[in-house]
């Protein structure tokens, strides 16, 4: 049987036999030696020379099979078939050297014994170390495998389960060590897809770290990037990206200064380059927008702002982008992704592991690969302007409560969703860089321009001024009123406004610069602008809405896959950034308007722009999320447990909203810490009796009848909508002041 298997063998292995079969011929050589230098040498001479010549192999086969590493569970490159046939050589070579000894110890102590015969019984000099026992192996024995907690990792064991009885269904496991024992599925699980937790005995490389999980990743010590060479070679092919790339040459400077900055606080060092595909759906020619032609003529670029600072924002962090602007391109490079058509990962590089995508991009996507696309789900990050809530996002879930929506039900983790503000928490904040328009020579004396009377409306189409002559005419009352609405139309724009027309970004950084209010009309809204006005240090007069506006009350808001409720045309600004710079009215109340006014030109307002629309504070976030958020493994313990803080909620009040009273944000990923009666028993919840559910406004909690409410489908856990009987248990946690995205532990 030994021929065959040998005739299979990778030249490596074959090494293996060659080394074993020349020790043994050493062996004889030995014996020879011995033979006739036996009247000239001592025993203690030969002993060490046996020794030496020991030491010599084993360092011959270390030096083989120093990727390969020991054990039966040893994942890639096993070699456990022949370490099996090796044992049987082992077991023979430790048999003679004990013979050997034994032999060399009766020359020359005189016994005289036969240095051939066959029959001498000695006791070697290792018969102390345990022997490895060629029968069992042969016969399958496993070696020992004690497995460690499972807490943390969920999803851990029905994995195992699975393994048990399918690993035989592609030979692609077996190429990764698996044999169909326990330890073998487990190094599979926590090694090659991260379900389960490392097993601690297993070794590490130089260039490996454990994370917060526990897992072990692999390090390629990329450097950031501080020019745009590259980039800049990409995107001046196609027209399509014209717009960005002037943004992202204007904004170059502060970038740079930007990731040198982050990189002086931060060690960005140790992270993994990743293989990213950016695919921008809404500038495909089959999704019919023209976004890129209408760029420069006034059309809405909120979309193109942020993408434009995502790619920089990759491209800094060092990670090899592609970007796709074309379903052909999408098709070519998803053919590459899909050419392993085996159930297990890809082995060596990998064409793709991060896909950013926007919904239209999503659906090309869904239909560019059929059924398989599931496959590569995990892999996507949506850019998502407005954010999908938990119960659009659920198929099932949503058409059961009858939403009509044609942006939902992708099933995907909430979180996989990323939004222009951090306005719903239980989709990510990836948001985007307030632009500064002016350069050196601009800031060197811009202190020196003065504040006028002034008021700017924010407001660039004539219907937006719609029946808001009253709320103008008191502004007008205090201050001139100023404007920048373009096209020939301007019938609903009272004729004291003096209009600038459309203006470059640095004009309008000036004319910003002298202005004290910018003048919200209650429309368009969370958009950048009153953003990059409070950073030139004018206050923001920010319309309230009662009742708020949303899908139920507002035509812009149906069939978008949200019930969220905007208090005001700015929420973010309203509840993150705040009075002297944000002053949130009824505009309909002259009264209120007019002390919110009294009171801003009372006093001098700074400029002001959270960290978080920084070119450091979107590197910072983004980096954050790239190396601590995956869908693909199970469990992600990012953010760190250690942010936890449960509340309770009040009936008919969200978790959204009982976080933020407290200052703090909801954070979904902590639900499935909260989903057990013995995880609600450390924070006071007596579970008595308890159920499942799959709502979204569990888990839940009866204080009365110390019943509890669990969910039974992760993907609906929420942070908004409202128990009207139950408390609601809720995850909060603290931010970072400034980048509200992360923990104050998440660095």
């Amino acid at each position: 049987m030994a021929t065959p298997f040998l005739w299979k063998l990778s030249s490596q292995k074959l090494g293996f036999f060659l080394v074993s079969f020349g020790f043994i011929w050493g062996m004889m050589l030995l014996h020879f030696t011995i033979q006739q230098r036996a009247s000239h040498e001592n025993s203690a001479v030969l002993k060490q020379q046996i020794l030496d010549l020991s030491k010599r192999y084993i360092k011959a086969l270390a030096d083989e099979n120093q990727s390969v590493m020991d054990g039966p569970y040893v994942g890639t490159m096993t070699a456990y078939d022949l370490k099996k046939t090796l044992a049987v050589l082992l077991d023979n070579i430790m048999l003679r050297l004990g013979k050997l000894e034994a032999k060399v110890e009766n020359i020359y102590n005189g016994t005289g014994a036969n240095m051939s015969s066959s029959t001498s019984t000695a006791t070697p000099s290792v018969t102390n170390v345990e022997k490895v026992n060629v029968a069992d192996l042969l016969n399958g024995a496993q070696e020992k495998c004690e497995l460690p907690s499972l807490e943390g990792f969920p999803h851990c064991e029905g994995k195992l389960t699975w393994m048990k009885e399918m690993w035989r269904s592609d030979s692609c496991y077996s190429n990764y060590g698996v044999d169909g024992s326990t330890c073998s599925f487990f190094i599979y699980l926590s090694e090659v897809e991260n379900w389960c937790p490392r097993l601690p005995w297993r070794t590490k490389t130089p260039n490996e770290e454990v994370d917060r999980r526990g897992q072990v990743r692999t390090l390629l010590f990329e450097p950031v990037r501080t020019g745009f060479e590259e980039l800049y070679r990409v995107m001046s092919q196609r027209e399509e990206f014209r717009w960005m790339m002037l943004r992202i040459k204007r904004m170059a400077e502060p970038w740079v200064s930007a990731i040198r900055s982050l990189a002086a606080k931060q060690n960005l060092t140790r992270r993994r380059r990743k293989k990213i595909l950016v695919h921008l759906g809404l500038l495909t020619k089959e999704s019919g927008f023209k976004i890129a032609e209408n760029a420069f003529s006034g059309g809405p670029l909120g979309e193109l702002v942020q993408w434009s600072d995502l790619i920089t924002t990759l491209y800094l962090l060092g990670h090899d982008v592609r970007i796709s602007a074309s379903i052909a391109e999408l098709k070519e490079i998803m053919r590459r992704v899909m050419g392993n058509k085996s159930s297990c990962p890809t082995q060596g590089d990998k064409v793709v592991e991060l896909i950013y995508i926007d919904i239209v991009g999503l659906t090309q996507f869904k239909k560019t690969l059929g059924p398989s696309w599931v496959h590569y789900q995990c892999m996507l990050r949506v850019l998502d302007s407005f954010g999908t809530e938990p119960e659009f996002n659920h198929a099932h879930y949503a058409q059961s409560k009858g939403h009509k929506t044609p942006w939902g039900k992708w099933n995907l983790n909430p979180q996989q969703f990323n939004t222009m503000f951090p306005h719903t928490p239980d989709n990510s904040f990836l948001g985007f860089v307030v632009e500064q328009h002016l350069n050196a020579s601009d800031i060197s004396h811009i202190d020196d321009i003065k504040r006028q009377n002034q008021s700017l409306v924010y407001g660039k189409v004539d219907n937006f001024w719609k029946d808001k002559k009253k709320y103008l005419d008191t502004i007008h009352n205090y201050m001139e009123v100023h404007g920048t609405v373009h096209g020939t139309s301007t019938v609903h724009v009272p004729s004291y406004v003096k209009n600038h027309g459309i203006l470059s970004g640095r004009d309008l950084q000036f004319l910003l610069r002298e202005t004290k209010l910018f003048v919200g009309l209650s429309f368009p809204y969370e958009g950048p602008a009153p953003l990059e006005a409070i950073a030139n240090g004018c206050a923001f007069l920010n319309p309230k809405f009662n009742p708020p506006k949303s899908s139920k009350n507002t035509d812009f808001f149906k069939g978008k896959p949200t019930l969220r409720e905007l208090t005001s045309q700015h929420p973010y600004a309203e509840v993150y950034i705040g009075q002297p710079h944000v002053w949130t009215v009824d505009i309909e109340n002259s009264a209120e308007v007019e002390k919110a006014i009294r009171s801003i030109l009372s006093q001098k307002i700074e400029p002001y722009l959270p960290y978080e629309f920084t070119c450091e504070g979107m590197l910072q976030r983004v980096n954050g999320f790239i190396e601590n958020q995956d869908f693909c493994h199970g469990q992600v313990m990012w953010p760190p447990l250690s942010a936890l803080q449960v509340r309770l909620a009040e009936p008919g009040r969200s978790c959204k909203r009982v976080c933020q009273e407290e200052q703090l944000i909801c954070e979904p990923s902590f639900f499935q810490h909260l989903n057990k009666d013995k995880d609600l028993a450390r924070f006071g919840a007596d579970c008595q009796t308890v159920e499942s559910s799959a709502d979204t406004v569990v888990p839940a909690y009866s204080p009365t009848r110390q019943h509890c409410i669990f969910q039974s489908d992760l993907l609906l856990f929420s942070c908004a909508g409202a128990h009207p009987t139950l408390q609601r248990i809720c995850p909060c946690r603290d931010y970072m002041k400034g980048q509200v995205a992360l923990c104050k532990d998440c660095l």
